[in-house]
């Protein structure tokens, strides 16, 4: 177990789901995006860093069949299978840290509401970037959202990365489309507010 990992297994330990800072009762912008690109029910869609976040168990209530969950800490996705219950075994997960990964999947829509920001190292930022190039099909979509400029510059005890529209843009410059991004401010379960920025990119053909 590396360190990053261990630190996540101890927030995991310590906190329950509802206590987490960005835990949402009703994923509402996720949903919203992901229904925005026109998905069929056969879409593969990942989730990366997802925790035991709902947005897996409302994917499956609209019934989409093939989701795959994946996170750093074994206490998140335990959580989420005992939360899913009998409905665990529709869903693929994957315990890794991100920076690990690799795979022989191919995704239709990868969705990440929770992790970039915490990829502070200009080669961490540069392998995700590289990771995704890979990862995700031909005109296939990427839903991020990333602390903003006006966002946390710490989370769970850890720095984290502010991103604009901008540096988003940059950041995903070669090989996607720019489809929209914009901020919005989610309400920790303590009172507190975060700002996001939210962006929606398209793999283009033209990139392999």
């Amino acid at each position: 177990m590396n360190d990053m990992q261990e630190h996540w297994e101890n927030v995991w330990s310590r906190k329950k789901s509802n206590e987490v800072s960005w835990y949402q009762k009703y994923p509402e912008t996720s949903i919203d995006l992901i229904l925005s690109t026109n998905p069929s029910k056969n879409a593969k869609i990942i989730d990366v860093g997802g925790g035991d976040s709902n947005l897996v168990d409302k994917l499956l209530d609209m019934g989409f069949k093939d989701i795959t969950l994946l996170d750093i800490s074994t206490k998140a996705l335990e959580r989420a299978k005992e939360k899913l219950g009998d409905r665990s075994n529709l869903v693929k997960f994957i315990e890794c840290d991100i920076r690990d990964f690799d795979t022989n999947e191919r995704y239709d829509i990868w969705h990440d509401r929770a992790l970039v920001h915490f990829l502070t190292s200009e080669d961490d930022l540069k392998n995700y970037v590289e990771l995704v190039k890979k990862h995700v099909n031909e005109y296939g979509y990427l839903i991020l959202a990333t602390f903003s400029i006006n966002g946390p510059m710490m989370c769970s005890g850890l720095d984290t990365r502010q991103f604009s529209e901008e540096s988003m843009r940059k950041l995903f410059s070669e090989g996607f489309k720019h489809i929209k991004s914009f901020e919005e401010e989610h309400v920790t379960p303590h009172g507190m507010g975060q700002i996001f920025t939210w962006s929606v990119f398209r793999k283009t053909k033209l990139n392999r």
